[in-house]
Order: C-alpha cells, then sequence, then structure tokens
C-alpha cells in the first residue's frame, strides 16, 4: 500500500531486421562472412542471457565490418539490456550515420536510453522523429507518447527549479523502518502515519510538544485500530475523531475483497472497531488511499475497479442526505490517464487537489500533481509540483497543511534514517492551496457550566446554502474548517435553548494565522435555577443593512429564520428587538434609524407568522456602545441589532 506504480517505460528495440542493404552500409545479407559469424554468435549469446558475451561478438562482427549496420543496432540492444547507456547510445548512433531511415525504431530506443542520461532535450527530439512514423502498436505509440510528453517536460522543469528544501522530521517520527501516508487534524497538532513493523502495517500518533510547536512527541501505536493485518493509506477527519483508511484480505468482516477501505471513529472510550463500506464504495477490486472533503461529506479514493480510464483511477463519492453514500464517480480524463493516478489529497479548502501519477508530462515516474476546481466544478488541468520537488526517483503522497505554507511527504533520501522517512518543506507560494482557518469552540449550558450537545450550522452568506453541520462531541466541542474566499453564519442551537451565533468574515484579504476559538453558552429558554440573566440581549450578527438604510439585505434572511424558529419552536417565548448604531452622525438621526432597523426585523419576523403581540421593537441609537468607537471595527460592532426576552 505504499505506493502506486506505473508501468516501466522500456522499449524494446525489436528484432526483424528493416530494408534491404544500400550502400555505403552493409547488412546480414551482404556482410562479410567473418562479421556474419560473430553477429550470430552474439544473437545465440542473446538467446541465452548473456547480454555481455553478446557484446563481446557484436563488437567483433562491427570489427570485421565498420559498415555492418545490423550488429550496431544489436550491439546498442545488448548494451541497453545490460544497462550500459552510453556505450547504447553510441552504438545506435553509429547505426544512424550509416542510414538515418534504415529502422525507424532506432529513435524510440535512443529516446530511452537517453531519458536515462538524463539527456532530456536529445531525447525528445529523438522521440518525435520516432511518432511522425507509421506506428502499428497502439501500445508502442501510447508509450512513446508518454516519453516524449515527459522529456519534453523534465528538458523545460530542470531550467526552471522551484524552491524546495525538505526537512526530515525528528527521531520521534522517524526510524529505521519505513514510515509513510502522513496526515494531520486541521489545528496541526496530531499526525497519523503509516509505519511498516516487520512487514506488519500499522498506525503511528504523534502530537505537538505543549513547550515546543516545532517539535513532536515521540510517535504511539493507534491502539483500537491497528491488527495483525495491514492498515495503511488512511485519511483523519479535520477534528480528528473520523478514520478512514484501507485494509486487505478482510473477506470475514464484510469486505468486498483485495483491498478495501474502512471507518472508524474516536469516541472517549477510543476508536471504535473499524468497519468496512458497503458494496457501493468497496468492489472486487483493490480500493486505497482516501482523502476526506473537510466537511466530511466527500471522499476521493484510487481504485483499479471497472469503468476507469487506467490501470488506476481516482474516484469520488459523497455523503447523501440520510448517511448513504452515492455510487463512485470517476474524476475524468483532465485528472485520470491511461496509466496510474493515485494517493490523491483533498485540501480543506475543497478547491485544491494533490495527486501522484505517472500518466501526466513529468518525470515519469510517480509525480506530484496539483488540480484546481473550476468554477463549473470540474477539476483543472493538472500542474506538474516541478523540479525538484519531482525527479525520476519514485515520489510519493503529498499533504498540505491548513495554511497552504507546509507540506508533508515521505520519501527515500541519503539523510533519512535507513528506509523512507517523512519529510516536511515549504510550500512554493503559486503552488499552494487557498488559505483555510478553523473554528474551534466548546459549547456549555450558561445556567450549570455543563458540556452540551449542540447543532452546528455554518451558511455562505453569498448564497444562502449551508456549509458545514455538525454536532458538537460529548464535551461539547466542534471543529469545522474555513476557507477563504467566503462569508459564514454561524448559528448553534439546542431545543430548549437559545439560540448563538457568529459571523466570519473570510473575504481574499484575510490572514489565517490564528483559528477562532470561542466559548459559548447557551441560555435556557426556561432557566429553572435563576443563574442566567434572562433579561441580557442576544447579538443578531448576522443581520445586514445597507449604510444609511433600514432595508435589510438578503444575506439577513440565514440569521432570522433561525429567530423564527426559535419563536416558533417556543410559543411562550416573547422578544423585543434593538437596534443599535455608530456614533458617526447626529443623535437624532441616529436614532430614527435604529428604530426603523428595529422595525424591519419585527416586520420580517411577522411575516413569517409570528404573532405581532409576541413582538416589539425599540431603537437606541449610539447611546448603548458595547465598546469605544475608536476604530472602524469597533465602530462596526457598536452597529449592531439584538433580541432581548421578555414576559
Amino acid at each position: 500500500m505504499k505506493y502506486c506504480f506505473g508501468i516501466a517505460l522500456i522499449f524494446c528495440l525489436l528484432c526483424p531486421i528493416g530494408a534491404a542493404a544500400q550502400a555505403p552500409f552493409t547488412t546480414v545479407k551482404t556482410t562479410s562472412d567473418k562479421a556474419l559469424k560473430a553477429f550470430k554468435e552474439g544473437r545465440e549469446a542473446m538467446q541465452q542471457g548473456d547480454p555481455a558475451a553478446a557484446i563481446r561478438h557484436y563488437r567483433k562482427a562491427t570489427e570485421a565490418d565498420p559498415n555492418f549496420i545490423d550488429a550496431w543496432i544489436y550491439l546498442g540492444g545488448a548494451h541497453r539490456e545490460a544497462l550500459l547507456w552510453p556505450e547504447a547510445e553510441t552504438a545506435f548512433e553509429k547505426a544512424l550515420e550509416l542510414s538515418p531511415s534504415y529502422e525507424v525504431r532506432i529513435y524510440q530506443a535512443l529516446g530511452s536510453i537517453e531519458w536515462e542520461q538524463d539527456k532530456y532535450e536529445e531525447a525528445a527530439a529523438h522521440l518525435k522523429v520516432y511518432l511522425q512514423s507509421d506506428i502499428n502498436n497502439p501500445r508502442d505509440r501510447l508509450n512513446a507518447e508518454k516519453l516524449y510528453k515527459d522529456a519534453a517536460f523534465a528538458a523545460e522543469a530542470i531550467k526552471k527549479p522551484v524552491a524546495f528544501n525538505p526537512e526530515l522530521l525528528g527521531d520521534a517520527i522517524n526510524t529505521s523502518k519505513d514510515e509513510y501516508f502522513p496526515v494531520q487534524t486541521a489545528d496541526g497538532q496530531t499526525l497519523i502515519f503509516t509505519r511498516n513493523d516487520d512487514d506488519d502495517e500499522n498506525f503511528y500518533v504523534a502530537r505537538r510538544a505543549a513547550t515546543d510547536q516545532e517539535t513532536w512527541e515521540k510517535a504511539l501505536p493507534l491502539e483500537g485500530v491497528n491488527t495483525t493485518f495491514n492498515e495503511g493509506a488512511q485519511a483523519i477527519g479535520p477534528d480528528g475523531s473520523w478514520l478512514v483508511f484501507t485494509a486487505c484480505d478482510r473477506r470475514n468482516d464484510g469486505s468486498q475483497g483485495g483491498c478495501d477501505l474502512y471507518w472508524s471513529q474516536k469516541k472517549e472510550e477510543g476508536w471504535t472497531k473499524p468497519v468496512p463500506f458497503s458494496n457501493v464504495i468497496n468492489s472486487p477490486s483493490w480500493e486505497s488511499q482516501p482523502t476526506i472533503s473537510a466537511d466530511g461529506k466527500t471522499i476521493i479514493f484510487a481504485s483499479k475497479r471497472t469503468g476507469g480510464l487506467g490501470e488506476i483511477d481516482l474516484w469520488e463519492t459523497t455523503r447523501q442526505p440520510g448517511g448513504k453514500w452515492s455510487t463512485p464517480r470517476n474524476l475524468g480524463d483532465k485528472i485520470n490517464t491511461p496509466f496510474s493516478d493515485c494517493l490523491p489529497f483533498l485540501h480543506p479548502d475543497g478547491q485544491t487537489l494533490y495527486f501522484t501519477s505517472n500518466g501526466h508530462p513529468g518525470f515519469g515516474k510517480d509525480d506530484i500533481y496539483v488540480s484546481r476546481k473550476q468554477p463549473d466544478g470540474t477539476w483543472g488541468t493538472p500542474e506538474n509540483m516541478g523540479y525538484p520537488i519531482n525527479t525520476k526517483a519514485h515520489d510519493a503522497n503529498m499533504v498540505v497543511t491548513l495554511d497552504g505554507r507546509t507540506a508533508y511527504f515521505s520519501s527515500k533520501r541519503p539523510e533519512g534514517k535507513g528506509g523512507i522517512d517523512i519529510y516536511k518543506f515549504e510550500m512554493p507560494e503559486h503552488l499552494r492551496p487557498r488559505p483555510v482557518t478553523y473554528a474551534r469552540a466548546l459549547v456549555s449550558d450558561a445556567a450549570t457550566g455543563y458540556p452540551i450537545l449542540a447543532k452546528v450550522e455554518f451558511t455562505d452568506l453569498a448564497t444562502g446554502q449551508l456549509f458545514a453541520t455538525a454536532s458538537t462531541k460529548k464535551d461539547g466541542t466542534f471543529l469545522v474548517c474555513l476557507p477563504a474566499g467566503h462569508r459564514y453564519a454561524l448559528n448553534v442551537s439546542k431545543k430548549g435553548y437559545l439560540f448563538h451565533s457568529e459571523y466570519f468574515d473570510l473575504d481574499s484579504s484575510a490572514t489565517f494565522l490564528k483559528p477562532y476559538q470561542l466559548s459559548i453558552d447557551l441560555r435556557p429558554v426556561n432557566d429553572s435555577t435563576g443563574k442566567t440573566d434572562v433579561s441580557k440581549p442576544i447579538v443578531l450578527r448576522n443581520v445586514f443593512f445597507n449604510t444609511n438604510s433600514a432595508e435589510l439585505l438578503p444575506e439577513s434572511r440565514v440569521e432570522l429564520d433561525a429567530l423564527v424558529a426559535l419563536l416558533t419552536e417556543n410559543a411562550a417565548l416573547n422578544i423585543q428587538i434593538n437596534g443599535h448604531t455608530d456614533n458617526v452622525g447626529d443623535d437624532k438621526s441616529n436614532l430614527l434609524l435604529s428604530e426603523k432597523r428595529a422595525q424591519s426585523v419585527l416586520n420580517y419576523v411577522s411575516g413569517k407568522g409570528i404573532a405581532p403581540a409576541r413582538l416589539r421593537a425599540r431603537g437606541y441609537g449610539e447611546t448603548k456602545p458595547l465598546t469605544n468607537n475608536d476604530t472602524p471595527e469597533n465602530r462596526g460592532r457598536n452597529r449592531r441589532t439584538e433580541f432581548e426576552v421578555w414576559k
């Protein structure tokens, strides 16, 4: 499960001899007896699997007849079989000197040999000639086209290297064993990876040291999920409570066979017993390497299932209302190729997909690519991450932190601990995803201080569509990722309580160095303890007006509909709507504006069926500021709409 291996780009020079002999070269039909005898001995040696002996015989043939073109071709093939690239190149080039058109497959052979020597421009030139000829075998043409595109890409990529300074993670993570598939929780505090324990792949978890955020505590086995079988290729939900991973050969627990996707949830008592996904997602073929969207509604994974475009394809499934998952959808030919496309990582921005492929133009093996989601919802043309992030070595999976600045990947390098190790590096700016922050909150009962299970909804104010829904955990906490470029309304609610709202303006200029850490107290509608101030106003943070206007903006509907739902659910609840302004302008105008705005909210709520007798409105102008009016931010806080309970 470590990597997805592609097709080796080895192009065999076929044996049949080409055109009839023409001066100034000779062939098997026109060469001397001495040269022909050595040539035949060379072929016999190759048939016996002895390229070294074949080389000696072919050399004797070329010494006996320097113009013996077939001997030069076969000498090049024997050198290539022995991985003697410069010698093979010299022999094939000699054959081309004798006749550029005698055997077109020489150009194919030369291209592959020059590729092995990092002579990318020369390789591309020779492969281009080969591709302009008649190629009867479709697979030969496909492979030659792939290598030509790789060579053309590599020739330019090495001229424009990207910044890349990989840093080995410490001894707490890496050992002499293989460590790979690193994934992080959204807050960056927990790292889960796969370690190969003597041919038993298991999960390990490490946490940031409390005293030093750059240091990891020693990684420990992930209890409750590891077994004596292999587990690996995992993804973790943003809050660290949902693990999706790959397990193989477990037909006794409901899997479909081969490698399948499993899931486990983190509860107070630990991780639940892993369960395979249904046969909607798992098939009798190979499924592996999942990645989870930030809202938990989408899984992208690699599979060899039927209906794909290549050896391994990327597929997507989405959670439907009611919790069922959709039939996986192939990501299409922008992402998938006739070769292998795998190891996806969907960044929490929901718009940036990193994956590994040997089918797109690159350095030939498993390069890492990035694709951006287009306005129509499709994925854009993948971009190679560039040299030296990608090289001719097998490059592995990569994950990117929430802020897009740091990438983690696994690789076997000379400076490592002896096997495959986990590294990190600073992402070049042009390859970064959109920045994402997160909101983490503790929701408590305002009367008792105890954590409560509450409903959490984040709405995109521009569209009015729910961006994410969640429930607090038993400890009253939740964590939700928030991508840049949107304005969000948060509504936290529970039956029998007044709701709480927050406003998040994450436009393109927002900074994401600090996440939102909230402590939310929900007030009971009927507090028998008497510990809460029932008259304390609750700010409606997502009610908006134009400047100097009392006309409600459309995005206010999200919050006001929540207020209507609260009043509908609690028929005995009566509220007063309060309007407030900042101190810009004269007192009289501000008072009038605040009264009109409060009345606009009342009119909206009563228009939704709430009896007017349960509602009243009052404006306070600038007389009750929450803070000083000394900055634009503070004036924004003072311009607000509230409601308070009255009896």
